[in-house]
């Protein structure tokens, strides 16, 4: 009962949003624009419930450029631009996952969608991540977000998978607040966006 009124207040509260931060919205797109480093809006495929392909959308703050003039490999940290950082500090690129949510691909609260290269990677706990929709922010996210492991990631989004209430999306609604005012945990412990998932190790029972 509670996944469907989960989906109407999703709805109703994303449409309202969109109305309401539209202003915001167009100004962070022009601000990109301006910029001239590629298109407004980074659309990607993503995994979401019961691991259906869909197309996630955030305004763009890395260039599109991956490689210097000698050829190297840039680092994430240095293809984001200036206004790129201050959208991700400020988490104004997640907003555009205001239409993912209408949709019905995502949620307001849920585990992150993840890279769809990494569903062979993950194990069977792993994958019950995708037994609810997807969210912009969720139990990992406000608990460390880019500066905890793969594996704590995932062991916070089962454990949301199994407490899923009004209570705990409530709990999480308000830490996403406090934690964008504060600009808490938007980065790794290297400066730079989460490091590629390669697996899990299971351990060998001795």
């Amino acid at each position: 009962m509670y996944r469907i009124f989960k989906r109407v207040a999703d709805f109703g509260l994303a449409l309202a949003m969109l109305i309401f931060l539209s202003p915001l919205m167009v100004a962070a797109a022009i601000l990109i624009k301006i910029n001239r480093d590629g298109p407004v809006l980074f659309k990607q495929q993503r995994p979401g419930m019961n691991e259906k392909i869909f197309t996630v959308y955030k305004f763009r703050t890395m260039s599109v450029r991956t490689h210097d003039a000698d050829g190297r490999e840039l680092a994430d940290f240095e293809r984001m631009s200036k206004i790129g950082s201050f959208l991700r500090k400020t988490s104004v690129d997640e907003l555009p996952q205001l239409i993912n949510i209408l949709k019905g691909d995502m949620s307001f609260i849920g585990p992150r969608p993840l890279l769809v290269e990494y569903l062979p990677l993950y194990n069977a706990q792993q994958k019950r991540r995708h037994e609810v929709r997807p969210g912009i922010s969720g139990l990992a996210q406000v608990n460390g977000r880019n500066a905890i492991s793969w594996e704590e990631k995932f062991r916070l989004d089962v454990e949301y998978v199994d407490s899923l209430s009004l209570k705990t999306d409530i709990h999480i609604f308000f830490k996403t607040i406090t934690n964008v005012l504060k600009q808490d945990g938007i980065n790794s412990a290297a400066d730079n966006t989460m490091e590629k998932f390669t697996g899990t190790k299971e351990e060998v029972a001795q």
